[in-house]
């Protein structure tokens, strides 16, 4: 019950992500408006990459709270392959860093509690670091002979998407501590072990 919650609630924010990029869109036209208007800039803001990626601190949180390998990374490859489809992205590429992502973060879970706001924007963040190179990495790896130019055009937003991530992690720790704890009470009704 507990990975079908996480599963769910992935693909909503799977969604919600694909369209996130209209609501960045706007803001910057209207930070650049103000500006313009307050007569503190002369051109339109425009940060290329600035968008957060939601599943992937979901991803994160599965792994540090040490759920069961084999539920946790189905449904990271599930949600990987969803990413890979709905973002247009090759095949198997968002699948492969999820599940790495995640195999990353149980590793590291003994060592870091997200307990605290400021540790789940740090564990965001390095995570997302982490994926976004291993991203350039795949890409530069695999797709260089038809598309060399690819990895020198995402590398620079590279940074602008990690700092996007981390900025909504503590959002995504938020739903996903609320999803552990409702499947919680459900398991131990159930005579489930947690």
């Amino acid at each position: 019950m507990r990975f079908t919650a996480f599963f769910g609630a992935g693909l909503a924010l799977l969604l919600l992500q694909s369209n996130l990029f209209r609501a960045v869109v706007l803001a910057e036209r209207l930070l650049s408006s103000l500006l313009v208007a307050l007569h503190l800039s002369s051109h339109e803001i425009h940060v290329p990459g600035f968008l957060p990626q939601l599943v992937l601190p979901l991803v994160v949180y599965m792994g540090v709270h040490e759920y069961s390998l084999v539920r946790g990374a189905s449904v990271a490859f599930v949600l990987g392959y969803f990413t890979d489809l709905v973002g247009i992205a090759p095949v198997g590429l968002y699948t492969f860093t999820y599940v790495a992502t995640f195999v990353l973060a149980r590793a590291a879970g003994v060592r870091f509690a997200a307990q605290t706001r400021w540790m789940q924007v740090v564990l965001a963040l390095v995570f997302s670091l982490v994926h976004s190179v291993m991203v350039v990495i795949l890409i530069a790896i695999f797709w260089k002979e038809r598309d060399g130019w690819m990895p020198r055009m995402i590398a620079p937003m590279a940074f602008p998407h990690v700092i996007a991530t981390s900025m909504t992690a503590p959002l995504v720790f938020k739903l996903a501590q609320r999803i552990h704890l409702a499947t919680q009470g459900a398991l131990r009704d159930a005579g489930a072990p947690p």
